[in-house]
């Protein structure tokens, strides 16, 4: 390696690896202090640490710096395998790095370091600060340092291990602990099989870690779980891909490095995630866990709440007796508890579904007498209790965690937030193991998974555990009875719940006399959630729609509705959010008179804060004869008045927006109508309102793979198309190939500062090979392309008949990709007349190549070279080009390496030819 061979300049892995082994400290605090640098604060913090602290600090910090250092350990453990390691050691660490495991790479390195002692701690951590640029969960770690205070290393002394509980309360932990795990051991999961309906599984042997990760974004966030999510997925990616994500374990919540805020003791944690992702079931498993002695040892007594339990309490009520109402045998003793709060978590579930707003930016809660809740004997508000408890005026030093849908984070954005952490639900094979669980037969698991891996609406949902149940409850019919046709397999979103309500009417249809009239009802009291923003209904809101509690007692109704008997109330949900939405759609179709449902379907469309756009998608799609055929056999026809006006308001709403995209908002919302075309699945429909358009501009608007998909679906029923413009629009890789059958019939695709990378190119290349392919330009700058995706475009240059504008400027093709490139340029049908190669790491190796493809390409007009490495060395290859090239009107040699003669000479050749201008 070529390091190797340089040691008047040692990288700082050399100077690690040398601190390792050579048993001297050979780097000053002093040379790492950078002049009107941040660093230096770091440094003098390091600096300052005694021996011990610095053990401290890095024990304190192992998991994330793992994380940190993955990208790096393996060269750090080939530096740290010197001469002074022994023999076991080396064969060990050679082991690690040959199978490339990263995470075993920094496992062993921080084991190494640790065993050598201070000096070598002392020589990782400053050179840290030397190499974190580039690795921003160093950098973060790093940054953090300076601000951790002075009780710092107070705070991460804190033993983590068992609490000694108090002689007299053994027992009665002893029995909170059994009662708790009675309660968390198992898990009801709803299962597509008709003779079972819900199979009780064992939590541990059921349950699924999902990835959950710590970060400090924009906590206000508009929240659906089809549109909300889907709009941030690519963002966290793209996060992923920079190695900004910080996985966090669950008993990693307090007491770790991933806190914001160092107490000495209690700290508060939040954990978000969309419906359905598995918020409920993670504190389930954290209480089993706790209860079963695997986590949180230092925490004497966990106490559970959910919110909308908490709803029922109309009155003022105390801590004491809020903890009694569900575990009354504490009995006299939970003034003892209060003595020691250090050893009390608190968990509340599902601050979304709080009735009351808790509004931590509201100061009148600490001047108001009412308001304030100091002691655990005081009667107040259930809000006050918990916002007192949050903000370590209750109760001091005790623990909390709430966890809550994304809508209600903006209340805890003034909160004493320590830790703050999302669900992101299942990624990966995850994915693929949910399927093989759901069914008993596994050749049904395989079938019906590759069936939704194929589509790319229904894979993009399978994040979500809820999603993933609901695909698996609708589609798995379709894989087991011979009677259906395969070809009716659902393929938007809308078929897809269609089949989940016929499933549920064939098998419960007959315990009701009118199934319609139910459904209607149902949907009605749905709409109003919708509208309200209401998830959670009650005893005197079924009333209210004529829908009487006792029907629970039909399988019917108990598919449509959850009901949640607690100790204080009876509470409905639908199993899901978009199934609530789906029900609200289909009631428009029931209702004897369709009244204004434009002028409905309108002021729906009108709010800005997303509620009603999957309520929308779901009516258009149900104008659909593929989406009511299922439903039209148990529920009777829909009303053909309301279909027509339903397909005439789509209509209006794609013709009023089509020219519409000048701004973000006009763009957004031509994409949301032309969901509604692709649910609808009406060809015809979509032929009269895109069929005719030339141009669709969606630029700087993030676009998600089910976007993407979309675009598709309109494009292919686009006779006219002339130029897709998407440039700034971050699709990626997965939007290519969700785009990629319909991309040639573009004349222009604008497709840059995408990220396709070389993947997508790859993809994009087989569009260009296409021989009904009509592109003539293509715009692929800044999209962090590479030399590896060359000969892809070679290839797809050597076959294309129709493409004569490529600009592939801000990406690092380098000398050996242009080479490549120069191949496919000398063929005589590559007609290119602007070529745009600009900063893409070209040195003077690749000149005569590209010189000698373009002498002849009597097509080429424009080629901007600008912002490369040439130097003097290319000035004749360049030279010959300019002279030979009779077509070349315009090249840009712009901020190479010229010489001030060499630019002299290239200069002087806009003189010898007519026509020419040159930028050098």
């Amino acid at each position: 390696m070529s390091f190797l061979k340089a040691p008047e300049s040692k990288t700082p892995v050399t100077k690690m690896a040398e601190g390792f082994n050579s048993g001297v400290y050979p780097i000053s605090s002093k040379r790492l202090t950078l002049d009107n640098d941040p660093n230096s604060k770091i440094t003098e913090f390091l600096t300052n640490c005694k021996d011990n602290q610095l053990l401290v600090l890095t024990k304190f910090y192992r998991d994330r710096l793992e994380q940190a250092i993955e990208g790096v350990a393996r060269l750090c453990l080939m530096f740290a395998a010197c001469d002074h390691i022994g023999v076991k050691e080396s064969h060990k660490v050679n082991e690690i790095t040959d199978s490339g495991n990263l995470a075993d790479c920094s496992k062993l390195l921080l084991n190494l370091v640790i065993e050598k002692g201070s000096r070598a701690l002392r020589v990782m951590w400053e050179s840290f600060v030397e190499m974190h640029r580039g690795l921003p969960k160093l950098e973060k770690i790093l940054r953090e340092l300076p601000t951790l205070g002075p009780d710092a290393f107070v705070y991460m002394n804190i033993p983590q291990g068992l609490s000694e509980v108090p002689r007299n309360l053994k027992d009665l932990q002893q029995k909170h602990k059994e009662t708790l795990r009675v309660q968390t051991e198992t898990l009801r999961v709803n299962t597509i099989l008709i003779k079972e309906k819900v199979k009780i599984f064992q939590l541990v042997g059921r349950y699924a870690e999902l990835t959950v990760i710590s970060t400090v974004r924009d906590r206000t966030l508009v929240e659906h779980e089809l549109l909300a999510r889907g709009q941030d997925h690519e963002e966290w990616r793209e996060k992923d891909l920079r190695k900004e994500l910080e996985k966090i374990r669950t008993d990693q919540l307090f007491q770790s490095s991933f806190s914001q805020r160092k107490f000495k003791s209690g700290s508060s944690a939040a954990v978000s995630g969309v419906p359905g992702i598995g918020k409920t079931t993670m504190v389930q498993k954290i209480v089993y866990d706790w209860a079963s002695g695997k986590i949180y040892p230092h925490f004497q007594f966990v106490f559970n709440f959910k919110f909308r339990d908490l709803n029922t309490i109309n009155c003022r009520i105390n801590l004491r007796n809020l903890i009694l109402d569900q575990y009354p045998y504490f009995g006299n003793i939970l003034g003892e508890l209060w003595r020691n709060p250090e050893g009390l978590l608190f968990i509340f579930d599902g601050l979304d579904e709080f009735k009351d707003r808790i509004d931590f930016a509201d100061n009148r809660r600490n001047t108001e007498p009412q308001s304030m809740c100091t002691d655990p004997e005081c009667w107040c508000e259930v809000s006050d209790i918990v916002y007192s408890l949050i903000q370590h005026k209750l109760l001091p030093g005790c623990s909390v965690l709430v966890t809550s849908r994304p809508t209600a984070l903006h209340l805890l954005e003034k909160a004493e937030i320590s830790v703050r952490a999302e669900i992101l639900g299942l990624v990966g094979d995850e994915r693929k193991e949910y399927f093989n669980k759901a069914f008993e037969d596994q050749t049904v698991a395989a079938a019906v998974f590759k069936h939704v891996e194929e589509n790319e609406i229904l894979y993009t949902m399978c994040y979500n555990p809820s999603y993933c149940w609901i695909l698996a409850l609708s589609l798995g019919p379709f894989f087991t009875q011979r009677d259906r046709k395969r070809q009716q397999v659902p393929k938007t979103i809308t078929q897809l719940y269609s089949y989940y309500i016929y499933n549920i009417l064939k098998n419960h249809g007959r315990e009701i006399e009118n199934p319609r009239d139910v459904l209607q009802k149902l949907g009605e009291m749905a709409f109003t959630g919708v509208s309200e923003k209401k998830i959670v209904f009650r005893d005197e809101d079924l009333i209210e729609y004529n829908l009487q509690p006792s029907q629970f007692l039909s399988g019917f109704l108990m598919e449509l509705l959850e009901r949640d008997v607690s100790a204080q109330s009876v509470v409905y949900t639908f199993p899901h959010l978009t199934i609530q939405e789906f029900v609200a759609a289909l009631t428009q179709f029931l209702t004897p008179d369709p009244g204004e449902i434009g002028k409905l379907l309108s002021e729906a469309h009108s709010k800005e804060d997303g509620r009603f756009e999957i309520f929308l998608r779901f009516v258009a799609g149900l104008s659909s004869p593929q989406s009511a055929r299922p439903l039209v056999e148990f529920l009777g026809p829909f009303l053909h008045q309301t279909t027509c006006r339903v397909i005439d308001w789509v209509k209006e709403k794609v013709e009023g927006q089509i020219g519409d995209t000048e701004t973000a908002p006009g763009k957004r919302k031509l994409l949301n109508t032309f969901h509604y075309l692709f649910e609808s699945q009406n060809k015809a429909l979509a032929r009269n309102t895109v069929g005719s358009v030339e141009t669709l501009s969606f630029s700087e608007l993030r676009l998600t793979p089910i976007d993407c998909a979309v675009l598709s679906h309109v494009i292919g029923l686009c006779d006219t198309i002339k130029h897709l413009n998407l440039q700034q629009c971050y699709i990626q890789c997965e939007g290519i190939r969700r785009l990629g059958p319909v991309l040639h019939k573009c004349q222009e695709l604008s497709l840059g500062v995408n990220k396709v990378g070389d993947s997508g190119v790859k993809l994009l290349s087989a569009a260009l090979r296409n021989p009904e392919c009509k592109t003539q330009k293509l715009h692929l700058h800044d999209n962090d392309l590479s030399d590896s995706c060359a000969e892809d475009l070679a290839s797809a240059l050597s076959t294309n008949r129709s493409l004569i504008h490529l600009y592939l400027g801000g990406n690092k093709l380098g000398a050996s990709g242009v080479k490549l490139l120069s191949v496919a340029l000398r063929n005589s049908d590559c007609k290119i007349q602007k070529l745009d190669l600009y900063e893409n790491a070209l040195t003077d190796s690749c000149a005569e190549d590209l010189a000698s493809a373009l002498c002849t390409k009597q097509s080429l007009r424009f080629l901007d070279l600008g912002l490369n490495s040439f130097t003097d060395r290319s000035v004749p290859a360049l030279r010959r080009l300019i002279l030979t090239c009779r077509s070349l009107e315009w090249i840009s040699l712009w901020r190479n390496q010229f010489s001030p003669n060499g630019k002299r000479h290239l200069e002087s050749l806009q003189g010898s030819r007519s026509g020419l201008s040159a930028k050098v």
